[in-house]
């Protein structure tokens, strides 16, 4: 079994434990928050606290409530971003999205309840306090008014192909990158890593969030509804600025490859780092 597929399986298995029925007047919407939690997904951003935590002499049982926290709030913007209001996607990861089975209501409540399980289960990590306040700081602030609701906001506020490179860049710092970033920033604080280090994971998220968002764009003007596990095309319907737009198929490619490189260039700092490594490249050439 490859690191990656170790990571995904213990990870999946932490988050099966959650919402679990109760016997709770509100099981439905336990139940509208499992079905989206384990519904499948790479498990990215889990898998980079693990991976920041081992290279920093961490123990990542101990930082798994912290990996699976930062996977359940990104769950919860994808309920949120394919809501009506937002995106109005039908598909997610090859299932209908969650307001299609629950309803608005419901699946607004799910996204919301899943933000604060989010960091119940933060605070429930058996580290050392300080660490889990930082770990925590750095959640709050890629999800809220200064990160990936930010980024939200912008991407939803700005009139259709109305923007230029810059401004999809920063867009994207906030509403891709933000959690990407501060994913490996907490695996090095659940470690209790060097500032070198958390300054050296947050140029890795970085490059890598902006060359995972290029692919998504390209994968979305290019890719397939049965390839993808959602709606494809829907930038295009929505008239939306894409670094696809922009740059076309080969100025993407160029533009992946070089991110990319910064990424593993920032690598520099740790020792060990093959699997970061080779789930850069991997990620850089993914198909779905």
């Amino acid at each position: 079994m490859s690191q990656a597929e170790e990571y995904k399986k213990k990870i999946d298995s932490a988050l099966a434990e959650f919402f679990l029925p109760a016997g709770l007047a509100w099981d439905r919407l336990r139940e509208s928050e499992r079905y989206s939690v384990t519904a499948g997904g790479k498990r990215l951003r889990p898998m980079l606290v693990l991976e920041f935590c081992r290279l920093c002499g961490g123990d990542t049982d101990a930082a798994m409530p912290a990996a699976c926290a930062v996977e359940l709030l990104h769950t919860y913007s994808l309920i949120h971003d394919d809501l009506p209001c937002m995106d109005n996607d039908e598909l997610r990861r090859g299932k209908p999205t969650n307001h299609m089975v629950y309803g608005v209501c419901t699946a607004t409540l799910a996204g919301d309840a899943l933000q604060a399980d989010a960091f119940a289960a933060l605070l429930s990590a058996p580290l050392p306090a300080e660490r889990v306040v930082r770990c925590a700081q750095l959640l709050a602030h890629a999800a809220g008014s200064m990160g990936m609701c930010a980024g939200q906001y912008l991407d939803t506020a700005a009139p259709p192909s109305s923007g230029d490179e810059t401004s999809l860049r920063h867009i994207h710092s906030l509403k891709t990158g933000a959690l990407i970033r501060a994913a490996c920033q907490i695996g090095v604080a659940a470690a209790g890593g060097a500032e070198l280090h958390f300054a050296a994971a947050g140029d890795f998220g970085h490059a890598l969030g902006m060359a995972f968002q290029i692919r998504d764009d390209m994968l979305d003007a290019q890719g397939t509804a049965e390839q993808l596990g959602k709606t494809a095309g829907s930038d295009a319907r929505d008239g939306k600025t894409t670094f696809f737009g922009l740059l076309g198929p080969g100025g993407c490619e160029q533009e992946i490859m070089r991110l990319s490189r910064q990424a593993k260039h920032s690598l520099a700092a740790f020792q060990d780092t093959g699997f970061l490594s080779q789930l850069t490249d991997e990620l850089a050439g993914r198909n779905k």
